[in-house]
């Protein structure tokens, strides 16, 4: 079938915001999408309420609208485009709830949207509970025993009727969110209440346990004409208890033999079949090896989070595909290398993918590390290799955790074998590290089995492994016999791992496998769906054979893993990067691990190497290419800790030098310099002991920010109020030493924190943007809420600022990017500190101001000078707010309140024509739409008092209804504001937590009592999030919610595209 005629503007809605559960990927399928439907000439409207991604770049779709993704928003959107049709499965599980939304209302009808891709009722077929479970009986294909059920009543009498242990399962959710399995009734109360919340149609499942089965997934694509085909086998190392998206998996199936392989696809056809998807649908089984028996436990009819994987690991671009086959093509038509097309496509590859988690526990103080059917992980590495053990290998050392190998972590090699065997009792994030330690402790693979429910296959690879590292261990005092060596690293034991082992510097084996001939070759997965292109994998278990060209060439290194602190905005820069070499006419090179992004797409780079980001696979690929140069300033931490090393061996690192990069990161340096340019910084010292860090005190004075000088990224850091508070973090400090000091600083109370970023080359420096932090200095900035313009920064601070940026950006030479944080506090202007890299700012600054800031880095690194793109700061009408998204839900023991260090996973972006109006958009986008009408609990601690009358005021003159303690009552009282006084949780009843579950309060403002508080006032904010109630924890975002609510108030002005705010961009007014 040729491509559809009767269509000309095809809608396509993202996914929002990165939340666990639903992350990077669909930037990635949804960038696909747009790439593959605008070649069959279509229109796209895209519309996504996440800045950080491609996807909403202007150049990205026709038309882009960065706004919530709400039913009214779309509403307004498909009102003014008037698209022909609605493409709603690349938006993960927010597009196809808000398809369905649409539908529902009546809005599609009314406009003549038609749905492709998905039929409206297949998404209930596959998403409603009870729908699903009456089509899969109609198919004759066996399900867990269950019932789908709408209040808490209901749930009790089907677990009674079921038996215990049961797993709840909310409809119409992503990730596991609200559900779990639980072993008792008391268990069943509070996840069955989480999961009916978590619901959009308030329905859960109540499901027979299948705990320990094997768990295997299929990828499948359908087109018009009902041809399908298998794109990818996944099985799933980890058993049925633990969520898809923290169990480590493979692919191809390397323990399922082809019958029962047979057997799924058959019924994973007649699935999609009856479900009547076009394109790509994940379904999700589980196997009972005792019984044989099989169930299907779940289907997604979209793209998902195993499609990016599925496509990354067989080079089979699902989205991509899905995309052209709802624009009408089919399989037949569409080219594939080795069998001329799609519909005789199946999965083949002579290699082994890897799938491996990671995870953010220690971000989240109280929280326990513990794995169960709703997904915890915040990203993922994918890794290739020829044999299993290989491929496992090189998905740990991906993982940037400091563990180049499964072995001696943390202290497990430390305990006896009944301990380790202990703490398997539970999944947790530890397990095969903890495995591996027990295997070389003794432990057999049946009793790992036991404990795990892993297949024995797997432990046997495992405990293989465990055996060849003590033959290394042997010869600690001897040279490594070369034969072991070659057995090492054909089983993908990493040079790092090979050198910890044997205490030896890890030049030393390298010098010695590459005089055996030891090194890299690699090979190609070839691409499906399009002519003549591939990426590549390294092994030692194969010959030297891939061809490289002589042409000039650049290299980029990827930002790795997701993770809390450096997530999809460096992806960002790196694709952009690829884009702007290949535009100035040289070979771009990409190297990263991550399936879910777009720079892992096959057409991102030219030359795509998917390959940890260590020393050794990096300088392999860089000995092998011979670029002119590498990027590491666009992929976060990540190639930032590998610049001395690679600039040691010889590789050219373009853009700011490795040294100044390290001078602006050594607090001492970075300090002096400052000194000397007569900037001001906060007072501050360095302590390697408790009466250093109590003198330093006694100097500088209280508060302090505290935190240790070799965690990055926020870790560990601590505002610290007394001399009590200081005593306590240092006891609990880690290895406080000379060479592992406390770094304390004066804490700048009640200052507004500011960012600039800039573009520099070595001479010249432009400042795209300022932005102001909402809260005040002490939450980390990739958790503040911030505005573009400013909306509160007297014009001299602004021109100090600007002033100090480029005086840092020619002293320190900084080639390429440059991010600068500053405090202003009592009329003075501190530098807190200065990247001069790529920054999480990037993404948003480039948006607001249209500036596209990562290319243009790029190709001053390329040779460019800033004066020949005639940039200038051209005025423009609207504000952009940017508004941090938080995972507190699927971290429910967790007191969700802000600090310095970060802990939100993603971010949204309200655009606006006044800043209410803006920040109301960002706070809806983020999930926390802000109540225009109602009740307002007011909650502060004695040191918000006095900043709380004026949001008291606003409020109550909004004509909000005030409810309050007893102490902030009193002090409103006496200030002329009424407020009625409600109970705390353990002053009697009706108590607050009573109001929040009878629907009374409408938002809650409270500021935190302190960790040193006698009374933990943590459950309103909990409860705050388990009843879905906004709520807001600083008294200046209490105060930009008033200017919000009353900008919604006077009306939310329609809908504006990127486009069109560009176009206004030095408009007069």
């Amino acid at each position: 079938m040729p491509k559809r005629d009767d269509l000309k503007k095809v809608l396509i809605i993202g996914s929002g915001p990165i939340v666990i559960g639903q992350a990077c990927e669909f930037d990635y399928s949804g960038t696909q999408a747009c790439k593959a439907l605008r070649s069959l000439g279509y229109q796209i409207v895209l519309v996504n309420s996440n800045p950080a991604t491609i996807m909403t770049d202007p150049g990205m779709a026709d038309v882009t609208y960065i706004e919530p993704l709400s039913l009214e928003y779309l509403t307004y959107i498909i009102e003014k485009e008037r698209p022909d049709a609605l493409l709603p499965n690349l938006g993960g599980q927010t597009g196809l709830n808000l398809s369905s939304q649409l539908a529902k209302a009546g809005v599609l009808e009314k406009y003549g949207v038609r749905v492709i891709g998905v039929n409206v009722d297949a998404i209930e077929r596959g998403e409603d509970r009870t729908a699903f479970k009456e089509t899969m009986q109609r198919l004759g294909i066996d399900m867990p025993a269950s019932k789908a059920v709408y209040s808490l009543e209901e749930a009790e009498q089907a677990a009674d009727e079921l038996g215990y242990p049961v797993v709840v399962r909310p409809a119409y959710t992503m990730g596991g969110t609200g559900g779990g399995l639980v072993y008792n009734k008391e268990e069943l109360q509070t996840i069955a209440t989480r999961g009916l919340a978590a619901s959009i149609v308030n329905q859960v499942l109540i499901e027979e346990s299948v705990l320990g089965w094997e768990e295997l997934e299929l990828e499948v694509v359908r087109d018009a004409k009902n041809q399908m085909i298998t794109v990818c086998f996944i099985e799933n190392v980890d058993a049925m208890g633990v969520h898809t998206g923290d169990s480590y998996c493979t692919a191809p199936m390397l323990t399922i033999d082809a019958e029962l392989q047979k057997k799924l696809q058959r019924y994973a056809y007649a699935i999609v079949e009856a479900i009547q998807v076009i394109g790509g649908t994940n379904i999700q089984f589980a196997h009972d090896p005792a019984s044989g028996r099989v169930v299907v436990i779940e289907i997604n009819p979209r793209t998902s989070r195993s499609s990016a994987l599925a496509s990354k690991a067989t080079g089979f671009p699902i989205a991509f595909v899905s995309a052209l086959l709802a624009g009408g093509l089919t399989l037949d038509e569409i080219p594939y290398w080795r069998d001329g097309t799609l519909d005789k496509y199946t999965p083949s590859g002579d290699y082994v993918v890897v799938k491996f988690a990671r995870w953010a526990f220690e971000k989240f103080e109280g929280v326990q590390d513990k794995l169960g059917t709703q997904m915890r992980a915040v990203g993922e590495v994918m890794s290739i290799g020829k044999s299993y053990k290989e491929a496992l290998q090189k998905a740990i050392r991906s993982l940037e955790i400091g563990r180049p190998g499964l072995g001696f972590a943390r202290d497990f090699n430390r305990k006896e074998l009944p301990e380790l065997l202990s703490l398997l009792n539970t999944a947790s994030s530890e397990r095969h590290f903890i495995m591996y330690e027990a295997l070389r402790k003794g432990a057999s693979v049946d009793e790992l089995h036991r404990l795990t429910n892993i297949k024995q296959w797997f432990i046997l690879q495992m405990q293989e492994l465990v055996q060849l590292e003590e033959k290394i261990l042997a010869t600690q005092d001897r040279p490594l016999p070369d034969a072991l060596l070659a057995e090492a690293k054909r089983d993908g034991f990493s040079d790092r791992y090979l050198a910890r082992l044997l205490k030896a510097p890890e030049d030393q084996i390298r010098e010695q496998r590459t005089r055996l001939g030891l090194v890299e070759s690699w090979e190609a997965v070839p691409v499906s769906g399009v002519e003549n292109a591939a990426y590549y994998f390294s092994t030692y278990q194969a010959p030297q054979q891939h061809p490289v060209t002589s042409n000039k060439k650049i290299m980029v290194l990827g930002g790795g893993p997701n993770r809390i602190g450096q997530g999809i905005e460096f992806d960002y820069c790196c694709v952009h990067a690829a884009f702007a070499i290949r535009d100035a006419g040289f070979e771009s090179i990409m190297v990263n691990c991550n399936p879910e992004t777009v720079s892992t797409d096959y057409d991102t780079s030219d030359k795509l190497y998917f390959e940890p980001l260590t020393l050794e696979d990096v300088l392999s690929i860089y000995q092998k290419e011979k670029p002119l140069g590498v990027i590491v300033q666009f992929g976060g931490q990540t190639p930032l800790n590998l610049a001395n090393d690679l600039a040691r061996a010889g590789v050219t690192i373009l853009g700011t030098s490795p040294e100044t990069i390290d001078l602006a990161e050594d607090r001492d340096r970075f300090r002096k310099v400052m000194d000397r340019m007569g900037i001001p910084q906060p007072e501050s010292g360095m302590a390697a002991d408790l009466e250093q860090a109590l003198a330093i005190a006694q100097r500088i004075g209280y508060p302090l920010m505290v935190r240790p000088s070799y965690v990055l990224g926020g870790r560990a850091m601590m505002i610290v109020l007394d001399e009590k508070m200081l005593r306590r973090y240092v006891a609990a400090a880690v290895d406080v030493s000379p060479e592992r000091p406390i770094l304390i600083d004066k804490f700048l109370q009640n200052a507004i924190e500011v960012e600039a970023d800039a573009i520099a080359d070595g001479e010249t420096v432009f400042i795209p943007a300022i932005m102001q932090h909402i809260e005040y200095a002490g939450i980390h900035s990739g958790d503040s809420s911030c505005v573009i313009p400013p909306v509160a920064i007297a014009e001299r601070h602004l021109d100090t600022i600007a002033r100090y940026t480029k005086q840092i950006a020619k002293e320190l030479q900084v080639k390429g990017l440059m991010n600068i944080q500053y405090a202003i506090a009592d009329e003075v202007v501190y530098i807190l500190e200065a990247n001069p890299r790529a920054s999480r700012t990037v993404p948003l600054v480039s948006k607001v101001c249209n500036i596209p800031m990562a290319k243009i880095a790029t190709q001053i690194m390329l040779g460019k000078k800033l004066a020949e793109f005639k940039l200038q700061n051209r005025p423009f009408r609207h504000f952009g707010v940017k508004s941090a998204v938080f995972p507190f839900n699927m971290f429910p023991e967790v007191d969700p309140i802000l600090g310095p260090e970060m802990r939100s996973t993603g971010e949204v972006l309200g655009l606006a024509d006044s800043f209410g109006l803006a920040f109301y958009k960002a706070q809806e986008a983020a999930g926390m739409t802000l109540p225009t009408q109602g009740t307002v609990l007011i909650t502060v601690t004695d040191r918000d008092k006095e900043e709380i009358l004026e949001v008291a005021r606003r409020f109550h003159n909004l004509g909000f209804k005030l409810l309050a303690t007893e102490g902030t009552q009193k002090f409103l009282d006496r200030n002329g504001i009424r407020s009625q006084q409600i109970l705390k949780i353990y002053e009697g009843r009706p108590h607050i937590v009573d109001a929040l579950k009878n629907g009374e309060i409408q938002l809650i403002v409270n500021t935190p009592m302190g960790k040193l508080s006698e009374i933990d006032d943590s459950y309103i904010r909990k409860s705050a999030i388990k009843y879905k109630i906004p709520y807001l924890t600083t008294t200046t975002a209490a105060l930009a919610a008033t200017v919000g609510i009353h900008a919604a108030r006077k009306g939310k002005a329609g809908v504006k595209s990127l486009q069109a705010y560009h176009r206004d961009i030095g408009k007069e007014s």
